[in-house]
């Protein structure tokens, strides 16, 4: 009984990755959706707008240090943009913890991050308009400026399937 449970339970799991359209659970929408535009500032304290990114793919993640899962992922998503980060990408790793800067500095430096830019939205406004009710939330945005999908939760970002899923939509 119970290796037929985990055979069903398998079968489902497998079939909802499948239905959800990528890797990991990630969730394709059938049409693009519209992104509101917010800001953040970067290691220099200078403020930006997310439209600022139009022209280039970008993989938005949510995350604070505070987050186990996302403490987790942060290396593979800085592998990630080691492997695919250009002109044409971008792995942008919004953190909204409320102690900003200096604390996702020491962070990027215990864990040596290499290839991530620091920004950091310290109201936490971003989660909350891009509709993201969990930590941590990751949206394939495209050149366009649209919503192509998204994961919520951690996930391994540069397996050799993610790293084909994010090229094959990158324009």
């Amino acid at each position: 009984m119970r290796h037929l449970l985990l055979a069903a339970a398998t079968a489902f799991f497998s079939a909802t990755a499948a239905l959800a359209g990528g890797p990991q659970g990630f969730t394709v929408h059938d049409s693009p959706q519209e992104v509101p535009n917010f800001r953040f500032v970067t290691e220099d304290g200078t403020r930006h707008y997310l439209e600022e990114f139009r022209g280039r793919t970008i993989l938005l993640n949510v995350w604070a240090t505070w987050c186990p899962p996302c403490v987790e992922e942060m290396s593979t998503l800085d592998a990630l943009e080691g492997a695919l980060g250009g002109p044409e990408f971008e792995v942008v790793a919004v953190s909204i913890d409320r102690a900003g800067i200096p604390v996702v500095r020491r962070f990027f430096d215990e864990i040596a991050v290499e290839n991530l830019d620091i920004y950091v939205d310290s109201t936490g406004l971003t989660a909350t308009a891009l509709r993201a009710f969990g930590l941590p939330a990751t949206i394939l945005i495209s050149a366009d400026g649209t919503e192509v999908g998204r994961l919520m939760g951690p996930a391994e970002w540069d397996t050799a399937e993610m790293i084909s899923f994010i090229e094959s939509h990158i324009d």
